[in-house]
């Protein structure tokens, strides 16, 4: 749909929200197409990482509640469910994911953001957890997100003040991973793009799973997950690579095989 765009080159996936007039508020056919992006980036063999950003002077102002939860025939929990499965479909990416922050991220978008792995923002940009101003409570994921992110007591002055933050006080609580001018973010996305295109699909994917579920399991656990991955890692052909390349003191050229 033209309210999504969805480009491919050398690895990279990068999905950009496209309603610049509403600062890319997401409409539930919207929902509902993220979903489906999320899904095919997953089983897609050829997208190594995934961007998601906004075009023109926003990332995304959240859920567009002017088009309310569809028409009559579907309830408002049946509609929120469909928000949901698309948070559910990008936390199941198991590829390295990048927020692209320009400008406004709010409710629902900043969820979007926080969902993916590395979150880069420009200092003109500003983060909100919105809902209590709209009078609703968190979704898309982050009474789940911003507990493990920023702590619970955190969390809870973000969302029940819902106060507007710059993108410096946003990266001093945690919700940003780095922040640079609006001219160097591109060129800081690229960087993380060709480094993270370049390393071992197999690997990074482990270890994402790992830290995803590493507040809900215990030590014991956790290591005889990394004892299981690393027996993955240490018979896949990525990994007869990067020992050839040590050797032979080259750059290693991974296929995720």
């Amino acid at each position: 749909m033209p309210e999504i765009l969805v480009e491919r080159a050398g690895g990279l996936v990068t999905v950009t929200l496209n309603r610049p007039d509403r600062l890319n508020a997401i409409t539930n056919e919207m929902w509902v197409e993220l979903a489906r992006i999320f899904h095919e980036v997953t089983h897609r063999r050829e997208d190594r990482v995934m961007v998601v950003t906004g075009a023109g002077t926003a990332f995304c102002s959240g859920a567009d509640l002017s088009a309310g939860t569809g028409g009559s025939e579907r309830s408002a929990i049946d509609h929120m469910r469909i928000v949901g499965e698309a948070a559910l479909a990008l936390h199941r990416v198991p590829k390295p994911t990048i927020a692209r922050i320009d400008g406004v991220a709010t409710g629902a978008g900043l969820n979007l953001a926080l969902g993916c792995d590395l979150v880069a923002a420009s200092d003109r940009s500003r983060f909100s957890e919105i809902f209590a101003r709209r009078g609703l409570s968190v979704d898309f994921g982050g009474s789940w997100l911003l507990p493990r992110l920023i702590g619970l007591h955190k969390a809870k002055e973000l969302v029940l003040l819902a106060d507007i933050l710059s993108a410096a006080d946003a990266a001093a609580v945690g919700l940003v991973n780095r922040v640079v001018p609006a001219e160097e973010l591109d060129s800081l996305v690229s960087s993380w793009v060709e480094r993270l295109v370049a390393g071992p699909p197999i690997a990074l994917s482990l270890s994402k799973q790992l830290l995803n579920k590493s507040l809900e399991t215990s030590m014991d656990q956790a290591v005889e997950a990394e004892a299981q991955a690393q027996a993955v890692n240490a018979s896949s052909a990525d990994a007869r690579e990067a020992r050839a390349a040590f050797l032979e003191k080259r750059q290693p050229s991974f296929e995720g095989r």
